[in-house]
């Protein structure tokens, strides 16, 4: 699943960080277990991974934290329209460090992540949000301000996001709760179809009293 953020900017990467080392599909391939599908979609969606940016202590001299010891940057030319969550997770999880995605269609281009937990065996990846597609020529807005690594990766994450977090709310708990409720918004969809194909009265009141509880749940997320 991807939610698109309210929020359209690019970021203009550190010239000290730029890595720009491209990667093989192949190399994916060889980490974890990607599913025949996962790996057709590489070879129809992908023309190249390049490795663009390294966020790191070395080259823009913010300190890495246990949780976001550095920050990736990866790029990935479509051939076609898009390319598939399915393929981005895939190396998300082959990469262990947090990484932000600049997705690139011809002149359009779109940023997507997924908040990234770093765990001892394999890390665990959350919804992508994205940016709409924006002209490769767009102005780039500089880096959010902060004081480390981990504290820079939630802002980026955090302006992804299709709408703000709560006081005193961490950008994981965001990504939960917007997750709740895309979840709630696909349930009062399915609801909704089902109310208005029900014949029988008794059960047109049950689904009522069920749409009516999601929707309350949702609102009580905003």
């Amino acid at each position: 699943m991807t939610t698109e953020t309210v929020s359209d900017a690019l970021y203009r990467w550190p010239v000290a960080a730029r890595f720009g080392t491209r990667v093989p599909k192949e190399k994916f391939y060889e980490h974890g277990s990607i599913t025949t599908l996962v790996r057709q979609r590489f070879v129809a969606e992908v023309r190249r991974i390049t490795w663009s940016y390294k966020l790191a202590e070395t080259t823009i001299h913010l300190p890495g934290t246990d949780m976001v010891p550095e920050i990736q940057v990866f790029s990935l030319e479509t051939k076609g329209t898009d390319v598939s969550n399915d393929v981005l997770a895939a190396i998300d999880k082959s990469v262990h460090f947090p990484v932000i995605f600049e997705v690139v269609r011809g002149d359009a281009v779109r940023t997507t992540a997924a908040h990234k937990v770093l765990g001892a065996s394999a890390p665990k990846i959350g919804t992508y949000f994205t940016t709409g597609w924006l002209s490769t020529a767009s102005e780039r807005a500089p880096l959010p301000t902060a004081i480390d690594l981990h504290a820079l990766y939630e802002a980026l994450v955090a302006s992804l996001l299709p709408g703000p977090t709560r006081r005193g709310e961490s950008v994981s708990e965001a990504c939960d709760r917007m997750d709740r409720a895309k979840k709630l918004e696909r349930e009062i969809a399915a609801l909704d179809r089902k109310l208005r194909t029900e014949p029988q009265l008794n059960r047109k009141v049950e689904l009522r009293r069920e749409l009516r509880d999601r929707k309350a749940a949702l609102a009580a997320l905003d």
